[in-house]
């Protein structure tokens, strides 16, 4: 695909995103989060504004995506299905590490409510990795991309719009 519609939810609407309002510890460190699954952006906008006591907002983006894979000097990393590459990246993430220094631009599944619980358990130290893998097999990963860069945000990514949910 040339250029990929995505989304970003929250209660605020957001025209030029900038790194630096990013929080560290997440999935793929700290960078501006988007997804390509509409469901799933209306979903986390709707919590977030449970959870602020305000109004959802689906802010909406195209993404140049070919040019960006195409341009030297981007790091890009893509997971495509919960593997140990991914439990350990993510664990690493969450548990203040730097595994997301080395990418510019990351794209995989998300640890959301269906998963965490085991991605907790595994942090903890109560399930191995083996039994943390075999709980995730078998579940569709979501779809989650950060973008820790803000030159990508300049030049790949342009405001499309948004949508106010009831």
């Amino acid at each position: 695909m040339d250029i990929i519609e995505i989304y970003h939810a929250g209660t605020e609407i957001i025209r030029h995103p900038e790194i630096k309002f990013s929080r560290p510890d997440l999935d793929f460190g700290p960078g501006f989060y988007l997804t390509n699954i509409f469901e799933q952006a209306e979903n986390w906008g709707l919590k977030r504004a449970e959870k602020r006591q305000n109004k959802g907002i689906i802010n909406k983006y195209l993404l140049r995506q070919k040019d960006l894979f195409n341009t030297e000097g981007i790091n890009i990393k893509i997971f495509d299905t919960y593997s140990e590459e991914w439990l350990d990246f993510i664990t690493d993430n969450r548990s203040s590490g730097r595994k997301w220094e080395q990418w510019d631009y990351i794209e995989g599944g998300v640890a959301d409510d269906r998963i965490i619980d085991t991605i907790d358990l595994y942090i903890a130290g109560f399930l191995d990795k083996e039994t943390a893998l075999k709980r995730l097999i078998y579940l569709k990963p979501n779809n989650q991309i950060c973008i820790n860069k803000q030159e990508i945000l300049d030049d790949f990514l342009e405001f499309n719009g948004y949508l106010e949910l009831d």
